[in-house]
């Protein structure tokens, strides 16, 4: 459809929606005025992954639109958890646990958001603030009779426990209630008219809409983002080693550079329009290009998404570290390294190497890359499924070099 409002426009040019409430009515609202919108995140981890980071793009631009961005930390949900795309429950997290996860997460939004006191500048709130104080009998009095247990029974979340006869407790049953809630008490407090989120949250959204026309007769609106896969079909926020998280201290910026710059050819086009804010005219010439061409899009895609998130400084330095590790076959001092005393040296061995700097993740991996070849020290093939580490392996500099593949390298550092 054709909209009017520019947040609207941009958001679908660039592939963030995936579904929509009322898209005409939203369109209308956001043309006639700034309004409100929130996301919710809860507080499961010190970190979010590449997963959320299409979440987080959409808060920008919203942003970038001169309307207000909401930022929900779980703080409450996240001591029931979400059953939505889960096998089974959630740990549950203690207080603590929670608010060292929540500040964690606070610093990546202050890389890609404007907060402050502004129209425009976002805000960050935490659903414990009326969750903790909820009075059990009260709420269920005042909102239960406005949530039908068959509409819930037939929720995507709920449906896929069922009918994989995996247990579903009453406290994550319950998960929806809060987050309809959440939105309700938005709206009170924040004047907010819409909830964005994955498209996995589609049957929360609507709840919430619907709680909110019941019990205040007001219309929000939701809207979903696509679930973001790689051309080749796996899931975004993991790579070979592990989660791609935003946080530099749980993963370093060359590793998250080089996650990106690793991108198939056939998403490049993609992930410049929802992941950077390269203008479609750029977009459009990079995406084009083609045989050994494509890596230069691929490294414009990787500067910027890492300009973004860590900064210009981090950027440029991780696409050095790349230039000078694979064109030029240096040793470069911005790959991950492992440290070891020299004292200790003779107690390594290659497999462990791998595991403990993030190549592998287990030793039957490491011993897989071996025997495929895949396995490298000094870039020669590694062929000793066994092999100790040894001072002949070391420059002048104390560093050894090892890789998985052609792509992933890291250091050995000998210390005194």
């Amino acid at each position: 459809m054709n909209t009017s409002s520019a947040f609207l426009t941009e958001l679908i040019g660039r592939g963030y929606m995936h579904q929509a409430t009322n898209l005409n009515g939203l369109d209308e609202l956001l043309s006639q005025q700034p309004i409100s919108a929130y996301i919710g995140f809860d507080c499961t981890a010190d970190s979010l992954h590449v997963g959320s980071l299409i979440q987080i793009m959409m808060l920008r631009l919203l942003q970038k639109h001169g309307h207000k961005p909401i930022v929900l930390m779980g703080g409450g949900t996240t001591k029931v958890g979400d059953p939505s795309g889960k096998d089974e429950a959630r740990p549950l997290l203690s207080d603590q646990d929670i608010e060292i996860n929540k500040e964690g997460i606070r610093k990546i939004f202050e890389k890609y958001l404007t907060f402050g006191d502004g129209p425009s500048d976002a805000v960050m709130v935490d659903n414990a603030d009326w969750l903790d104080g909820l009075a059990y009998i009260k709420f269920l009095r005042d909102f239960g009779s406005h949530f039908s247990i068959n509409r819930m029974m037939g929720m995507e979340s709920v449906k896929i426990r069922l009918e994989r006869e995996q247990n579903l407790s009453f406290i994550e049953f319950n998960y929806a209630i809060l987050q309809a809630y959440d939105f309700c008490e938005l709206r009170r407090r924040y004047g907010c008219a819409l909830q964005m989120g994955g498209s996995d949250q589609w049957g929360n959204i609507i709840t919430g809409i619907d709680l909110t026309r019941r019990v205040d007769g007001q219309e929000v609106f939701g809207l979903t983002s696509p679930l973001i896969t790689t051309a080749s079909g796996a899931k975004m926020g993991k790579s070979a080693a592990g989660a791609v998280w935003l946080n530099e201290d749980k993963l370093s910026t060359f590793d998250f550079w080089q996650f990106w710059r690793n991108s198939e050819d056939a998403d490049v086009g993609r992930f410049l329009r929802l992941f950077t804010e390269l203008p479609e005219t750029d977009i459009q010439q990079l995406e084009a290009l083609e045989g050994a061409d494509i890596n230069t899009a691929k490294i414009t895609l990787a500067n910027a998404i890492t300009t973004l998130c860590h900064g210009k400084g981090a950027a440029v330095s991780a696409a050095q570290t790349a230039r000078q590790s694979f064109s030029e076959g240096g040793i470069a001092d911005g790959l991950p390294t492992l440290t070891i005393a020299a004292s200790e040296l003779e107690q390594l061995s290659l497999i462990d190497a791998f595991i403990q700097i993030g190549l592998a993740s287990s030793k039957g991996e490491v011993r897989r890359l071996i025997r495929g070849g895949g396995a490298r020290l000094n870039n020669n093939p590694a062929k000793e499924e066994d092999y100790m580490f040894q001072t002949t392996d070391f420059d002048k500099d104390g560093k050894a070099q090892i890789a998985a593949g052609k792509k992933r390298r890291a250091v050995i550092q000998l210390s005194s």
